[in-house]
This record gives structure tokens, C-alpha cells and sequence, in this order.
């Protein structure tokens, strides 16, 4: 099983990216966040016509998730179960067996703002779903854009990020609260060059000189976690025209 996640933002933009991505890659699951798309307005049948089944929450302009199966998906549930999802930021279903939760945790803002604190919150309920989750799914893969850069090495220059939204001490401490659920991550399972990212600021030409972050991750439970095979950020699609702040990660399991 193939599976990749990748922040589009805006579908209705980087469809043709995603097509011929999908066509290249085949990966057998997809998981995408700030679809910006509407329900109404999601393009079914050309996904349908690439070969993959989607299920959708989405709103218009803002966040968005969906995810991509080659077969068909069961159990779907949209959002955190007793928490509050205006916001469409998750998105849940079976594929063989294998529990896939697609997520766009909230960016922040900044340390100093509500959204950093309803960020925190928001990460506080993740986590206690899914520990049932877990538990109900021991093949469990967690997918998305976590907004967290979890060690220095995630970071060009931890210094200048230090105490700041996306690599604050809380946020991190959020994530090893994940992995402490019995979840890897997977790009860490295998040998990686250094400097590795997911993530560059359409400012200040911070893809070329590499200024990234990697906060785009896929956590695998125990049982996953022990089938991987590869693990990699596809950095071809964040120089394309028009492309994504953001690129796919994806990960090959046995």
C-alpha cells in the first residue's frame, strides 16, 4: 500500500498538478487538506475518471479535507467526535482494514493569539480520540498537515523559529503526545539528507534557497509501522508553475 498527503491549497487550482501527480505516483491512498472546495463544487468525476473514489468536507475558501481511495472506503466520519467541527479539518475511513484519518491541524496563528489556543485545544482533543481510535484500529495511518515542525532538524534555522507558531515548545510537546500513542513517524523509520522539508513560504524566494519547514507528516500505528519500506517528501511539485506552498509525503508500506 502507497500512501501520500499532500496541502494543495485549493483544489480548484492544483487539480491538473493532482491529476498527473496521481497518474505518475498511483498511490493507493490519497490524503489532501485546505481543498478550499465546497461539496457542491468538488470534481467527483475527475477524480472518478483517474481511478479513485473521495470522500469530501470541505467549505468554501478556507481549510477542506478529502481523501482519495482507489477502492471504495467505509465508516466515514467527518470531524472530532464532541468537539467542536465548523471548521472542516478531519476526516476519517476504513480501507481495508486499515483506519486512514486525514487532518489539517490548525496553523495558529501566532503564540500570542486565540487561534494558538484553540489550536492547542484542538490538538488536545486529537489526541484523546485517538486513543480509541487506536484501540479500535490497530492499523491506524494519521495523515496531513500538522502545522508542527517537531525537532531542530525540521526547521532551516531553529533559532530564528524558536518560541514561534509552528515550532513553539507546547506544539511539539503535542506531537511526541501523539507518537506517544504508539504511533511512528514514518519519514523518521529511514535514513533522510539533511535538510529535508515539506513546507516554504511563497515569500522571499524560500523555495530555492530551501528556507522549509516539514510539518506535513504520516504517523503510523504499530502494525504500519512495522510494514514500511520507504519514506519521502516529493519535492517536484513545489516547482512547478503555480504550485503549492506545500508537497506530498509519501509512504510505502509492505
Amino acid at each position: 500500500m502507497k500512501l501520500a498527503t499532500w496541502n494543495v491549497n485549493s483544489l480548484k487550482v492544483r487539480l491538473p498538478q493532482l491529476l498527473t501527480w496521481v497518474g505518475r505516483e498511483e498511490p493507493d491512498v490519497v490524503c489532501l487538506q485546505e481543498t478550499k472546495t465546497e461539496d457542491a463544487n468538488f470534481p467527483t468525476r475527475d477524480l472518478r475518471e483517474a481511478g479513485y473514489h473521495a470522500l469530501f468536507a470541505g467549505q468554501r475558501a478556507y481549510n477542506g479535507v478529502t481523501i482519495l481511495t482507489r477502492i471504495p472506503a467505509a465508516d466515514a466520519v467527518d470531524g472530532i467526535p464532541l468537539f467542536e467541527n465548523e471548521q472542516k479539518r478531519v476526516l476519517a475511513a476504513t480501507v481495508e482494514e486499515t483506519r486512514i484519518i486525514c487532518v489539517y491541524v490548525p496553523n495558529g496563528d501566532t503564540v500570542e493569539s486565540d487561534k494558538y489556543r484553540y489550536k492547542l485545544s484542538w490538538l488536545a482533543a486529537l489526541h484523546a480520540w485517538l486513543g480509541s481510535e487506536i484501540k479500535a484500529y490497530p492499523r491506524l495511518a494519521l495523515l496531513g498537515d500538522f502545522n508542527i515542525a517537531p525537532e531542530d532538524r525540521d526547521v532551516h534555522d531553529p533559532r530564528l523559529w524558536e518560541g514561534k507558531v509552528l515550532f513553539s515548545k507546547p506544539e511539539r510537546a503535542a506531537f511526541q503526545g501523539l507518537l506517544s500513542l504508539g504511533l511512528s513517524d514514518s519519514f523518521r523509520l529511514f535514513e533522510q539528507p539533511e535538510r529535508s522539508f515539506s513546507w516554504w513560504d511563497y515569500r522571499m524566494n524560500a523555495f530555492k534557497r530551501n528556507l522549509g519547514l516539514r510539518i506535513d507528516h504520516i504517523l503510523l500505528s504499530q502494525q504500519l509501522a512495522g510494514r514500511a519500506r520507504a519514506s519521502r517528501i516529493d519535492k517536484s511539485l513545489r516547482g512547478l508553475e503555480r504550485p503549492s506552498d506545500h508537497a506530498p509525503v509519501v509512504t510505502e508500506l509492505q
